[in-house]
Protein backbone atom coordinates (compact mmCIF):
# COMPACT_ATOMS: atom_id res chain seq x y z
CA UNK A 1 0.00 0.00 0.00
CA UNK A 2 1.30 3.42 -0.85
CA UNK A 3 0.22 6.18 1.51
CA UNK A 4 2.33 8.78 -0.24
CA UNK A 5 4.93 8.69 -2.92
CA UNK A 6 7.81 6.47 -1.95
CA UNK A 7 10.06 9.42 -2.70
CA UNK A 8 8.58 11.23 0.30
CA UNK A 9 9.13 8.98 3.33
CA UNK A 10 9.17 11.96 5.69
CA UNK A 11 5.71 12.92 4.47
CA UNK A 12 4.58 9.40 5.37
CA UNK A 13 6.16 9.76 8.81
CA UNK A 14 4.16 12.97 9.18
CA UNK A 15 0.97 11.06 8.35
CA UNK A 16 1.70 8.44 10.99
CA UNK A 17 2.58 11.16 13.51
CA UNK A 18 -0.65 12.97 12.62
CA UNK A 19 -2.76 9.85 13.12
CA UNK A 20 -1.18 9.25 16.50
CA UNK A 21 -1.58 12.93 17.39
CA UNK A 22 -5.32 12.72 16.66
CA UNK A 23 -5.47 9.71 19.00
CA UNK A 24 -3.68 11.66 21.71
CA UNK A 25 -5.89 14.74 21.25
CA UNK A 26 -9.09 12.69 21.54
CA UNK A 27 -7.77 11.25 24.77
CA UNK A 28 -6.72 14.65 26.10
CA UNK A 29 -10.15 16.16 25.38
CA UNK A 30 -11.65 13.68 27.80
CA UNK A 31 -8.85 13.85 30.33
CA UNK A 32 -8.90 17.56 31.14
CA UNK A 33 -10.01 16.76 34.69
CA UNK A 34 -8.47 13.29 34.69
CA UNK A 35 -5.88 14.15 37.35
CA UNK A 36 -8.46 15.21 39.91
CA UNK A 37 -10.85 12.43 38.89
CA UNK A 38 -8.04 9.86 39.13
CA UNK A 39 -6.88 10.99 42.57
CA UNK A 40 -10.48 11.02 43.85
CA UNK A 41 -10.90 7.34 43.00
CA UNK A 42 -10.23 4.51 45.41
CA UNK A 43 -6.97 3.07 44.05
CA UNK A 44 -4.64 0.18 44.69
CA UNK A 45 -1.45 0.95 46.60
CA UNK A 46 0.63 0.45 43.45
CA UNK A 47 -1.21 3.09 41.40
CA UNK A 48 1.20 5.62 39.85
CA UNK A 49 0.92 9.36 40.50
CA UNK A 50 -1.15 11.33 37.94
CA UNK A 51 1.87 13.30 36.66
CA UNK A 52 3.47 10.11 35.29
CA UNK A 53 0.83 9.45 32.61
CA UNK A 54 1.63 12.44 30.38
CA UNK A 55 5.35 11.75 29.93
CA UNK A 56 4.81 8.02 29.50
CA UNK A 57 2.10 8.47 26.86
CA UNK A 58 4.14 11.10 25.02
CA UNK A 59 7.04 8.69 24.64
CA UNK A 60 4.75 5.79 23.74
CA UNK A 61 2.93 7.83 21.10
CA UNK A 62 6.23 8.73 19.44
CA UNK A 63 7.20 5.06 19.43
CA UNK A 64 3.80 4.03 18.02
CA UNK A 65 4.09 6.52 15.15
CA UNK A 66 7.63 5.43 14.31
CA UNK A 67 6.60 1.76 14.45
CA UNK A 68 3.78 2.39 11.97
CA UNK A 69 6.11 4.28 9.68
CA UNK A 70 8.79 1.57 9.82
CA UNK A 71 6.23 -1.12 9.02
CA UNK A 72 4.94 0.97 6.11
CA UNK A 73 8.50 1.44 4.84
CA UNK A 74 8.97 -2.33 5.07
CA UNK A 75 5.90 -2.98 2.90
CA UNK A 76 3.03 -3.37 5.36
CA UNK A 77 -0.18 -4.27 3.58
CA UNK A 78 -3.44 -2.32 3.67
CA UNK A 79 -4.83 -4.94 6.07
CA UNK A 80 -1.85 -4.57 8.43
CA UNK A 81 -2.09 -0.78 8.38
CA UNK A 82 -5.85 -1.00 8.95
CA UNK A 83 -5.16 -3.11 12.03
CA UNK A 84 -2.74 -0.40 13.16
CA UNK A 85 -5.53 2.16 12.68
CA UNK A 86 -8.01 0.01 14.61
CA UNK A 87 -5.71 -0.12 17.62
CA UNK A 88 -5.40 3.68 17.46
CA UNK A 89 -9.19 4.01 17.50
CA UNK A 90 -9.40 1.61 20.45
CA UNK A 91 -6.67 3.59 22.21
CA UNK A 92 -8.61 6.83 21.68
CA UNK A 93 -11.87 5.26 22.90
CA UNK A 94 -10.60 4.19 26.31
CA UNK A 95 -10.22 7.65 27.89
CA UNK A 96 -13.79 8.80 27.14
CA UNK A 97 -15.13 5.52 28.50
CA UNK A 98 -13.08 5.63 31.69
CA UNK A 99 -12.83 9.33 32.50
CA UNK A 100 -15.58 10.90 30.39
CA UNK A 101 -18.34 8.46 31.26
CA UNK A 102 -16.94 6.75 34.36
CA UNK A 103 -17.77 3.36 32.86
CA UNK A 104 -14.91 1.49 34.52
CA UNK A 105 -16.10 -2.00 33.59
CA UNK A 106 -16.84 -1.09 29.98
CA UNK A 107 -13.43 0.60 29.79
CA UNK A 108 -11.86 -2.59 31.16
CA UNK A 109 -13.56 -4.72 28.48
CA UNK A 110 -12.44 -2.20 25.85
CA UNK A 111 -8.83 -2.19 27.05
CA UNK A 112 -8.76 -5.98 26.75
CA UNK A 113 -9.77 -5.64 23.10
CA UNK A 114 -7.10 -2.94 22.70
CA UNK A 115 -4.54 -5.30 24.24
CA UNK A 116 -5.43 -8.02 21.73
CA UNK A 117 -5.21 -5.51 18.88
CA UNK A 118 -1.76 -4.38 20.01
CA UNK A 119 -0.57 -8.00 20.16
CA UNK A 120 -1.89 -8.55 16.63
CA UNK A 121 -0.13 -5.39 15.37
CA UNK A 122 3.13 -6.47 17.02
CA UNK A 123 2.88 -9.86 15.31
CA UNK A 124 2.17 -8.51 11.82
CA UNK A 125 4.61 -5.60 12.08
CA UNK A 126 7.39 -7.87 13.39
CA UNK A 127 7.10 -9.91 10.19
CA UNK A 128 7.84 -6.74 8.23
CA UNK A 129 10.29 -5.02 10.56
CA UNK A 130 11.71 -6.31 13.82
CA UNK A 131 12.24 -2.71 14.94
CA UNK A 132 8.58 -1.83 14.29
CA UNK A 133 7.42 -4.76 16.39
CA UNK A 134 9.90 -4.06 19.18
CA UNK A 135 8.89 -0.39 19.36
CA UNK A 136 5.36 -1.50 20.28
CA UNK A 137 6.40 -3.80 23.14
CA UNK A 138 6.60 -0.98 25.75
CA UNK A 139 3.13 0.13 24.60
CA UNK A 140 1.83 -3.39 25.21
CA UNK A 141 3.51 -3.38 28.62
CA UNK A 142 1.96 -0.05 29.60
CA UNK A 143 -1.49 -1.09 28.37
CA UNK A 144 -1.13 -4.33 30.35
CA UNK A 145 -0.35 -2.27 33.45
CA UNK A 146 -3.23 0.11 32.64
CA UNK A 147 -5.62 -2.83 32.26
CA UNK A 148 -4.64 -4.14 35.70
CA UNK A 149 -5.08 -0.65 37.14
CA UNK A 150 -8.43 -0.25 35.37
CA UNK A 151 -9.62 -3.58 36.79
CA UNK A 152 -8.48 -2.65 40.30
CA UNK A 153 -10.24 0.71 40.12
CA UNK A 154 -13.40 -0.92 38.78
CA UNK A 155 -13.39 -3.38 41.69
CA UNK A 156 -12.63 -0.73 44.31
CA UNK A 157 -15.15 1.81 43.05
Amino acid sequence: MTLVSERHPLRALGLFAGAVLVTAVVGSLFSVSAGSTYTALEQPSWAPPPWLFGPVWTLLYVMIAVAGWLAWRAGATRRELTLFGVQLVLNAAWTPLFFGLGWFWVAFAEILVLWLAIVAVIVVFSRRSKAAGLLLVPYLGWVSFAAALNLSIAVLN
